[in-house]
């Protein structure tokens, strides 16, 4: 029979999956009377979690926001599934640099495992291989992280302390509409309101962030990742790449995202074969132009190079080194 610090335990489980649950369904689930479920809520109260009682016909208990968090009662597949979170989460760059926050509360979370499910943990991460190498992540503070998504959140002006990719200092005052995160960097954006222009700023370069007073209307519809994207495909870099593409967007999006180029269909011209899909205008800034004919190759669509130049002999070149492979 189960001892009652351990049922005890078990309500605090049943509590904390949410919502209020009566009196009657917590004596069924811990096999008591609805007296001694009473006695062990008093029990939680006297460890300070919590637990408050609602009144009416659908009454009962449920835990109440506290000064602190109340100690976790994690099943086999949650304690799996928040440590394989952090590890995923820290190999994508979508965590803090606070502190290494995430090997600690990885610790703290393999500490209590039991033995059995530890050795299964263990199987699955030296069993585990990613696709892709770890790149370098940005993360931000939480120091700026958590006052940016506050004032998101609630549609207040925040100041920023920000260091650009040259190196210039500036303190500035953003409407933030959003928080991004894409490939491993964090970033936020919103109007500058002292120019009245969209800007998107890199979470990692912002040195303190400070709400201020007073409120702002974002606009309707905003959709802070598409800007994200959008200002990364328009960023200056040594090249301007314009390409005409026929297919669907979804081919051509397929080797080059929405963070590496912007699309625009052309209106059918008249007698046009339009069997292979629609044209698309495809303009892209890079810094080199090496990557890029292989990718058009991958592409196995039609395609015309606008400009630069230059792009046009390195296409030229791969087409040479194709056909001389191909015959040998």
């Amino acid at each position: 029979m189960p001892r009652p610090t351990a049922r005890v335990l078990t309500l605090l489980e049943l509590l904390q999956s949410g919502g209020v649950r009566t009196v009657a369904e917590l004596a069924d689930q811990l096999a008591v009377d609805e007296r001694t479920v009473r006695r062990y809520v008093q029990h939680l109260i006297d460890l300070e979690v919590p637990v408050e009682s609602v009144r009416g016909r659908y009454g009962g208990y449920r835990l109440a926001s506290g000064y602190r968090m109340p100690p976790l009662m994690l099943s086999d597949d949650e304690a799996l599934a928040v440590l394989l979170g952090l590890v995923a989460g820290q190999r994508a760059g979508l965590l803090t640099s606070t502190g290494a926050a995430s090997e600690t509360a990885a610790a703290k979370v393999r500490r209590v495992l039991p033995a059995r499910l530890g050795r299964r943990l263990d199987a699955v991460l030296d069993a585990l291989a990613f696709t892709a190498p770890p790149g370098e992540s940005a993360a931000p503070e939480s120091a700026v992280l958590l006052p940016i998504a506050d004032a998101v959140r609630h549609h207040r002006p925040v100041s920023i302390h920000y260091a650009a990719a040259d190196g210039r200092r500036s303190e500035r005052t953003l409407h933030p509409y959003g928080l991004v995160a894409h490939s491993g960097k964090w970033y936020v954006t919103g109007t500058d309101p002292a120019i009245g222009e969209d800007r998107t700023f890199r979470l990692d370069r912002i040195a303190d962030a400070r709400t201020l007073s007073g409120s702002f209307v974002p606009p309707a519809g905003i959709d802070p990742a598409e800007r994200v994207l959008s200002g990364l495909a328009t960023a200056p870099y040594r090249h301007e790449v314009t390409l005409r593409i026929q297919g669907t967007a979804e081919q051509i999006r397929a080797r080059l995202p929405a963070g590496l180029a912007t699309l625009a269909e052309l209106p059918p011209e008249g007698g046009a074969d339009t069997s292979a899909g629609p044209w698309f205008r495809v303009e892209l800034r890079v810094e080199r132009l090496d990557w890029l004919p292989g990718v058009l190759a991958a592409l196995d669509r039609s395609f015309v190079i606008e400009r630069p130049a230059e792009l046009r002999g390195l296409v030229a070149a791969l087409a040479d080194r194709l056909a001389g492979a191909a015959t040998g």
